[in-house]
């Protein structure tokens, strides 16, 4: 049988790179393409050995052609850090990065599969969020560049779907987790984590109790892999991630009680924007995919804190 050839954009970054990893474990032919923006060659060390992978160095800005048979589009930006520091080039990333993977995949057959996000629900009014919540987004705020992008991505994806039959698979990511994050990325468990190993204050936002459900990514991984493999038709949204719900005081408590230090909490103005809640209802994953989250925060952040104590010595 002739291997299947994934295509994986943002493939160096932090979930591109479980991703990779977990496609050729399951005997796939894996296509890396990333411009390397955000991603980093060293998230690839132990794959660019294997036979059936090999790297690109490519903008989805810019059109491409491979041979392929599923495309998993994750290329973009994702923390507030790095996709507010260039936000035209981040909308860019979002929109023409998704009209370029739908017209590959409509050149060569490919299915594709949209790595959207839970931004797309901005500060949501109704919690949990299901799919069928068209969400509270500032369309000219500062996230805009991120949670606006993702939502005309989407579109785009559904209008293929619809004008030109391409069989699509659309994903909401809700906050994941785990080794190859940036020490610098921005995100709140990255931050807590690099803050209390380098013995600093912890950075609270608002008064920290604003939620967040976390997802490790080998958990999200598991789902982006059965929802490109799901029945044909079944074209999502779906959203991926961790019911459990914790605000930040927890965590950070957690992070301090796990690595044994005694930072201070520190309290800064919560950034424009910032939504108050966040928690996936993920029935129509559980019932369609079969799937839900098995590692534990506690877990999670035991692996996480582990990788960053050798990360940043």
């Amino acid at each position: 049988m002739p291997k299947t050839t994934s295509l994986v954009t943002g493939g160096a970054g932090f979930i591109g790179s479980h991703l990779c990893k977990k496609l050729l474990e399951q005997g796939n032919r894996v296509i890396c393409m990333d411009n390397l923006f955000t991603g980093r060659k060293e998230n690839l060390a132990l794959l660019t050995d294997h036979p059936d992978f090999q790297f690109i160095y490519h903008d989805v800005q810019e059109p491409v052609y491979v041979e392929c048979d599923q495309i998993y589009n994750l290329a973009c930006p994702a923390s507030p850090v790095h996709y507010q520091s260039d936000p035209i080039k981040t909308a860019k990333t979002n929109v023409l990065g998704a009209l370029h993977m739908l017209e590959l995949a409509k050149a060569c057959g490919a299915r594709v599969l949209q790595a959207s996000t839970s931004e797309v629900y901005g500060d949501p009014a109704v919690h949990p969020q299901t799919e069928a919540y068209w969400g509270n987004v500032n369309p000219h705020g500062v996230r805009s560049c991120y949670d606006e992008g993702k939502r005309m991505a989407e579109t785009l994806f559904f209008d293929y779907y619809r004008q030109y039959g391409t069989d699509i698979k659309v994903v909401r990511i809700f906050n994941t987790y785990g080794p190859n994050m940036r020490p610098d990325d921005g995100r709140v468990v990255s931050n807590f984590i690099v803050q209390a190993l380098q013995g600093k204050d912890l950075t609270i936002y608002g008064n920290g109790m604003q939620t967040r459900s976390f997802c490790y990514v080998d958990d999200l991984v598991e789902g982006l892999v059965r929802m490109m493999n799901s029945k044909e038709g079944f074209t999502g949204p779906v959203n991926l991630g961790n019911p459990g719900e914790f605000t930040m005081l927890e965590l950070a408590k957690q992070v301090l009680s796990m690595t044994g230090q005694k930072s201070r909490l520190v309290y800064m103005p919560l950034p424009e924007d910032d939504p108050q809640q966040r928690k996936p209802d993920i029935s129509l994953a559980k019932k369609e995919l079969c799937w839900e989250p098995k590692i534990s925060l506690q877990s999670g952040l035991q692996n996480t804190i582990a990788y960053f104590r050798e990360a940043i010595g």
